[in-house]
C-alpha cells in the first residue's frame, strides 16, 4: 500500500481520501457477509482480504497525516481485547456469555473520560434494520424492555392500528412515521424471540426471488414475455390473474420440495 501511495505509485490510489473510501468499506463488509451466507470458505478468504485492504489503506492515509498507522490499529485492538477480557487474561469470574457482555459494557464505560450516551456507539451508517436491532438490544441490557415477548407483540398490533389510521387520513408524513414505528416494533419482537430480523427478511427476499423466477419462466414458456416501454424496460401487460396462478405454482412446488 505504501508503494501504491508513493509519488511514483498508482494515480487512482493517490487520489483517494477517507471520504472516498467510505463506500468501499461498506461494500467489502457486505461481500464478506455474502461469503459467510454462501458458506464458501475460499470466497470468504478472498473477501476478508479485500476488507483488510480497506483497513490498511485507511491506516496508511492516516500515517501520511502523522495521525496513526496500521501497527497502531492492530496494537490498539490487541490491548482492548486483553483489557476487556479480564476473565481470560486476569482473575475475574463470569458465569456465561450474557455476563461477559455486561462486563464488556461496564469496562467500556469506565474507559471513557466522561459518560457517553448509551446508544452513541451504534453507528448511524449501519443498514437500518441492523441498526434498529442493535438499538433494541442495547437498551434491553439496562432493563428498558418488555418483561417478555407478549408486550412486544401487543406493541406490533398497536403500531399497525396507528398506521391504518394514518393511511385512512391520507397523511403521507404520518404514514412514514407510523410505518417506521411498526418496523421497529417488529425488530424488537424478533429480538425477544431470538430471531435475527435481517436474516429473516433476507430469507423471505430469497424465497420471493426464487418464486418470481418461476413466474418468469412460465411467462416465457407460454410464448410471451414482459411488454417493454419505450426505453426497453419491462412493464405491465400480462394479466395479474395469470401471474398469480404462476406464483401459486411456485409455492406449491416449494412445498413439495420441502416434504
Amino acid at each position: 500500500m505504501q508503494r501504491l501511495l508513493a509519488p511514483d505509485g498508482c494515480p487512482w490510489d493517490r487520489e483517494q481520501s477517507f471520504e472516498s473510501l467510505r463506500r468501499y468499506v461498506l461494500e467489502e463488509a457486505c461481500e464478506v457477509i455474502d461469503a459467510i451466507d454462501q458458506r464458501d470458505q475460499s470466497l470468504l478468504q478472498e473477501e476478508l482480504g479485500d476488507l483488510l485492504l480497506q483497513v490498511v489503506f485507511l491506516s496508511e492515509l492516516a500515517r501520511a497525516k502523522a495521525a496513526f498507522g496500521p501497527d497502531d490499529v492492530v496494537r490498539g485492538i490487541c490491548e482492548k481485547l486483553v483489557r476487556r477480557h479480564p476473565h481470560v487474561f486476569g482473575d475475574a469470574d463470569v458465569a456465561d456469555a450474557t455476563a461477559v457482555a455486561r462486563q464488556w459494557e461496564l469496562i467500556k464505560a469506565r474507559e471513557k473520560p466522561s459518560p457517553r450516551p448509551l446508544l452513541a456507539s451504534v453507528p448511524r451508517s449501519l443498514p437500518p434494520l441492523e441498526r434498529a436491532h442493535r438499538l433494541s438490544e442495547r437498551v434491553s441490557r439496562v432493563g428498558f424492555d418488555w418483561p417478555d415477548a407478549t408486550g412486544s407483540r401487543a406493541k406490533v398490533t398497536e403500531e399497525l392500528g396507528e398506521l391504518d389510521r394514518a393511511i385512512a387520513a391520507g397523511n403521507k408524513a404520518e404514514m412514514q412515521s407510523e410505518l417506521g414505528d411498526l418496523l421497529f416494533s417488529l425488530v424488537n419482537l424478533a429480538r425477544q424471540h431470538g430471531i435475527d430480523p435481517g436474516s429473516a427478511l433476507q430469507e423471505t427476499s430469497d424465497r420471493f426471488s426464487e418464486r418470481f423466477a418461476h413466474v418468469e419462466r412460465r411467462v416465457r414458456e407460454g410464448g410471451a414475455d414482459w411488454p417493454r416501454d419505450t426505453e426497453g424496460k419491462p412493464t405491465r401487460g400480462i394479466p395479474l390473474e395469470t401471474l398469480d396462478a404462476y406464483w401459486d405454482e411456485a409455492k406449491a412446488t416449494a412445498r413439495e420440495v420441502a416434504r
